[in-house]
């Protein structure tokens, strides 16, 4: 049997040696898409820390940044297996830095790392972090159960690890949202936000008709198609929004 029917059909591959080049290459693309954007958006939610309002608020978002930090060692470590530089790596690209807060640069990554477009915007204090944080969250789980089915089994064994703690980063972030919008002030502020927020997590799940997508599925490092995995995002907030007096 080919490798890529073997793959298509539920296959899976356990080490660096048994990866053939190609798939190697999609596989160091997915992990280092991931990587970088848990280190960029830890980057930016950091800089936000001391504007939440209380105690409370301070610890959920530490909590946040240092298991985001966290969970890009994890797969950066399986990068490393592949001989990617670890040390190097951490430290090479200015995390932090951020594109203007009105640049439309729709899912086209800048730079030199590989982060998600949605983690070139900057935050504009705690209720935009927030409702960032909560828009983005559904977006991660959705994609964190796409990706606890890729067919490198090391990776989905992380991926499925870190699932729940990215869950509840999700529902710490609903859950500050919900003191937000107990005031008129704060709803209408988080309103603003997730008219910013919400096209730019849309286009975090890349382009209509993707022509790698086929390529992926073959290698069984994707299941649903970017228009799937965004429709199931849309229908989640919703059907969330409307709970918190959002809609």
């Amino acid at each position: 049997m080919e490798i890529d029917d073997y793959l298509a059909q539920g296959g899976v591959l356990t080490s660096p040696a048994n990866t053939p080049p190609r798939y190697r290459g999609e596989l160091l693309r997915l992990m280092a898409t991931f990587v970088d954007s848990e280190l960029a958006g830890s980057a930016g939610f950091a800089d936000v820390i001391n504007d939440a309002p209380g105690l409370k608020e301070r610890i959920a978002a530490a909590r946040i940044v240092l298991e985001k930090t966290d969970h890009a060692e994890r797969v950066l470590n399986l990068m490393g297996t592949f001989g990617a530089d670890t040390g190097r790596y951490a430290v090479h690209h200015p995390w932090a830095a951020r594109v203007d807060r009105e640049a439309d640069i729709g899912a086209t990554r800048q730079g030199t790392d590989m982060r998600l477009s949605v983690f070139h915007y900057p935050l504009q204090g705690w209720t935009d972090a927030v409702v960032m944080n909560v828009l983005m969250g559904q977006a991660v789980g959705i994609q964190l159960e796409e990706f606890s089915r890729v067919s490198y089994a090391p990776l989905a064994d992380v991926f499925r690890e870190i699932a729940p703690r990215e869950a509840r980063h999700a529902e710490l972030g609903r859950e500050g949202l919900i003191r937000i919008v107990s005031t008129g002030e704060g709803r209408e502020q988080a309103k603003r936000s997730i008219a910013f927020w919400r096209p730019r997590v849309a286009a975090s799940f890349g382009r209509e008709g993707s022509a790698r997508f086929e390529t992926l599925r073959r290698f069984g490092l994707r299941h649903r198609t970017n228009e799937e995995l965004l429709a199931a995002w849309t229908a989640d907030i919703d059907e969330l929004l409307p709970t918190l007096s959002l809609h």
